[in-house]
């Protein structure tokens, strides 16, 4: 992480040097973390829901400092205050998934106090991250898949709609925020692909493959054309008003669509996304290519994907291996 300039940090210790006020809101803790909040939103083009998760998992670390350990700061908190937060947090009976991310929220934010001069030292430097068992995604296999992009009925004109967007979702491995935003601007079907603005506004291209090209493209001439009013702007995919379909609209219908076919999996807009990844790596796939399919800007993270694949190699050797 950076450092800012030089001339931010009289105005940091301006702020935290001043007595606390009666308002919480200008408690010295909470003022530090303002200032970590502007920071992440300015200079890290943080996603709106990974801005929301730090402010949420750091709001609840400042206000423990404050009530359950005397007073303290982040500005004076030890290593020991920190490691009394997170006892605090398992004893809260949280998943061990919020518990980590709470302490990645804590190091990041203990970095950039110690980054702007707030403070000299990082009481989270040495402290453990603890070990998650990273539990493989639910994957739809191809039978499934194929029940599931059937199910709806393109001569409706949302059934058409809802075909053109689950051939989109495992044709590009698009998150679910990725997909109801796309902008037919940014729709490049003669070159094969589409522009998607992704986490951290960072854009990429992906491969879109001919059927899903078909289906959107019978969609946008016919029912979307049909419900577009001037206010629907260039969003692709609109509900029956004219309005950009919301996140929780595409659930309900993947649930619908799962019930009609018979899918009894716990299946998720992500699942989708999963199932995208692994039958490329299926297929052959290079893992790096999938990486930048999928927008991950770690191939740790894309990793997981070859646990899935390899789960696959061994099904194919039990069943196939005259000794399997």
């Amino acid at each position: 992480m950076g450092r800012k300039s030089v001339k931010s940090l009289p105005r940091i210790a301006r702020e935290v040097s001043r007595p606390a006020e009666q308002s919480p809101a200008q408690l010295p803790g909470l003022r530090l973390l303002s200032s970590f909040l502007q920071y992440i939103t300015a200079e890290r083009g943080l996603s709106q829901n990974t801005q929301a998760a730090y402010r949420r998992d750091l709001d609840r670390y400042v206000r423990f400092l404050e009530t359950e350990r005397g007073g303290m700061t982040p500005r004076t908190a030890t290593r020991e205050d920190v490691s009394s937060f997170f006892s605090w947090l398992r004893g809260k009976n949280l998943a061990p998934s919020s518990i980590a991310r709470t302490m990645s929220a804590v190091r990041v934010f203990h970095r950039f106090l110690q980054n702007e001069g707030v403070v000299e030292s990082n009481p989270t430097g040495t402290l453990d991250t603890p070990k998650l068992e990273r539990n493989l995604p639910e994957v739809l296999s191809r039978n499934e898949i194929e029940r599931l992009l059937n199910a709806p009925d393109p001569v409706t004109p949302l059934g058409l709609r809802d075909r053109a967007m689950l051939e989109c979702a495992y044709a590009t491995g698009l998150r679910v925020s990725e997909l109801i935003s796309i902008d037919m601007r940014n729709l490049f079907f003669s070159e094969g692909f589409i522009r998607v603005t992704g986490k951290g506004n960072k854009e990429r291209l992906v491969p879109i493959g001919r059927k899903a090209v078909e289906y959107i493209s019978a969609y946008v001439a016919t029912a979307r054309n049909a419900v577009a009013k001037p206010e629907s702007g260039n969003v692709l995919f609109l509900n029956w008003r004219g309005r950009p379909l919301t996140r929780m609209a595409f659930w309900q219908m993947l649930k619908h669509y799962c019930r009609k076919t018979g899918i009894t999996k716990t299946v998720s807009p992500h699942t989708l996304r999963h199932s995208f990844a692994t039958h490329l790596l299926e297929g052959g796939a290079d893992l790096r290519a999938v990486q930048e399919m999928l927008g991950h800007s770690s191939i740790a993270t894309t990793q997981i994907y070859t646990h899935v694949d390899r789960e696959h190699l061994k099904a194919m050797h039990r069943r196939f291996h005259p000794r399997g």
